[in-house]
């Protein structure tokens, strides 16, 4: 893969002060570049259904976001476009996401979007425009190992920011056309090297929450976007029960529960009960105790692989559940044509179909699915 690119590279703008950095970075080491960003989803669209905020502000991707990339885009005296990519979005990323969420399921936008339309679009944008490459803001690092003739995706320097488990389903392609320059930078380094090219936003917060879900109340969105498609939800109502089957409560549908969560239950115990079981096809909720909520094991379908070509046997490695998971070690094999068991060490809690499991060694990624 030793490929020569020009010195054009498309700068993916969010907004935020991590793309706007970077931006302000390449720009001093001399590439020519050009600024995109995606929008991806009308912050203004669900406005005034029930649940809904009439204003939205302060969300990655929303029109002060826009804003906020254009005028660093002045700042910095580089070409800057807007691309419209709401259509997709909306097929490849929300439908799917509510879809899943009536299923019983605990989908990750984030993840689905970086898969399936982020990097994609940004890669055919950017050769349209004449760039080799992109850059982004995401705290990870990639580096090319000629020895095993693959591109390498690596945790960041600052971990309290590690975005690599959400980057899992990148290409060999996508990574090779890819770079990440705050990989090797802390947060706070990376706020005063925007300060110091006199960014506005260097003191902007971060974005905390998926960007068409005001409020990280998933409920009020899926009603307000049935809604508005002129569709009703499924009515899954059914039965709350334990592991033994004894039924202790009804609940209105299983789109209002992911496996581990404890609140909001709609019945009371003298002791914790958490979200077990979600069973789609009987509309059944399984509850339990905290030593019921783990799992020794975890599968995992539509597999994407890094650092390796494929795997071989067994691999000792560390798996990583969900976003904010510490990884856990594990024993991984193939459990199927496209699926791998990972056998933990020690039991984890809250394995939930719909997430992602990560697999790393060390600081590499190793490569990742989807649970079941």
């Amino acid at each position: 893969m030793g490929e020569s690119y020009n010195n054009t590279i498309a700068i993916a703008m969010s907004g935020g002060v991590d793309s706007s950095t970077v931006a302000a970075m390449l720009k001093d080491e001399g590439y020519d570049l050009v600024g995109l960003t995606l929008q991806l989803w009308n912050q203004r669209r669900l406005a005034g259904h029930e649940g809904m905020p009439e204003q939205v502000q302060g969300r990655c991707c929303s029109i002060d976001d826009v804003y906020d990339a254009r005028r660093v885009a002045e700042t910095l005296g580089i070409p800057y476009y807007v691309v419209n990519e709401q259509e997709r979005f909306e097929r490849d990323v929300v439908r799917p996401f509510v879809s899943e969420y009536l299923a019983g399921r605990t989908p990750i936008p984030c993840s689905l979007c970086n898969n399936h339309l982020k990097f994609d679009q940004l890669l055919v944008r950017a050769r349209q425009i004449g760039a080799d490459r992109i850059a982004t803001g995401h705290y990870a690092r990639n580096e090319y190992d000629p020895v095993r003739n693959r591109w390498i995706l690596k945790r960041p320097a600052d971990l309290s920011k590690d975005q690599t488990y959400f980057l899992f389903g990148l290409t060999q392609e996508q990574l090779s056309r890819t770079l990440f320059p705050l990989g090797s930078y802390q947060k706070p380094q990376v706020r005063e090297i925007a300060a110091q090219h006199g960014l506005a936003l260097a003191t902007k917060p971060d974005s905390q929450e998926i960007c068409f879900i005001p409020g990280g109340d998933y409920k009020q969105f899926i009603d307000a976007y049935l809604e508005e498609q002129g569709e009703l939800i499924p009515d899954t109502a059914g039965e709350l029960v334990t592991t033994s089957g004894e039924v202790i409560g009804h609940h209105s549908g299983i789109h209002n529960f992911t496996i581990g969560q404890r609140k909001g239950l709609g019945v009371s115990s003298p002791n914790p009960l958490y979200v077990l079981q979600i069973d789609n096809a009987a509309h059944r909720v399984t509850v339990g105790s905290g030593a019921e909520a783990t799992a020794k094991t975890v599968c995992a379908r539509q597999l994407n692989w890094i650092s390796i070509p494929e795997l071989a046997g067994e691999m000792r490695v560390r798996v990583k559940i969900r976003h904010r998971h510490e990884p856990a070690w594990a024993m991984l094999r193939m459990s199927g044509a496209d699926e791998v068991e990972a056998r933990f060490d020690e039991p984890q809690r809250a394995v939930t179909p719909g997430q992602a499991a990560v697999f790393f060694d060390e600081d590499e990624v190793i490569g990742g699915g989807w649970i079941v």
